[in-house]
């Protein structure tokens, strides 16, 4: 049903379309929404969301992969969203301000959404 190049712009349509009370949805949400099926389900959705990353990075836009966020944790992204995000030049190096950039940038994109 989905193929690697195909999966990050069925994630981004899933996550632009997502209703706003839906959100933030784990990796485990988005892979069953897309109808992923083992192995490597929570890889190739981390995958797609980072190519998303890369081209909002392209095009200026807020980080839709913001909307993503692990079950584990205090609900927040996994660390490869914050790693490339920092590479990406959009979040502090510093670990302590991770979670108050993540909270900006899901409310950028929310509110890009509206």
């Amino acid at each position: 049903m989905t193929d690697a190049q195909s999966l990050p712009a069925q994630v981004r349509q899933l996550l632009e379309t997502a209703p706003r009370e839906t959100l933030p949805l784990t990796y485990q949400q988005l892979a069953e929404a897309l109808g992923l099926r083992p192995p490597r389900t929570i890889q190739r959705v981390a995958q797609a969301l980072e190519s998303t990353m890369r081209e909002d990075a392209q095009q200026d836009r807020p980080f839709i992969a913001a909307l993503v966020v692990s079950r584990r944790g205090e609900g927040l992204p996994a660390q490869g969203f914050f790693d490339l995000a920092v590479e990406l030049g959009r979040f502090p190096a510093g670990p302590a301000q991770y979670a108050k950039a993540w909270r900006q940038e899901f409310e950028r994109v929310l509110a890009a959404k509206a």
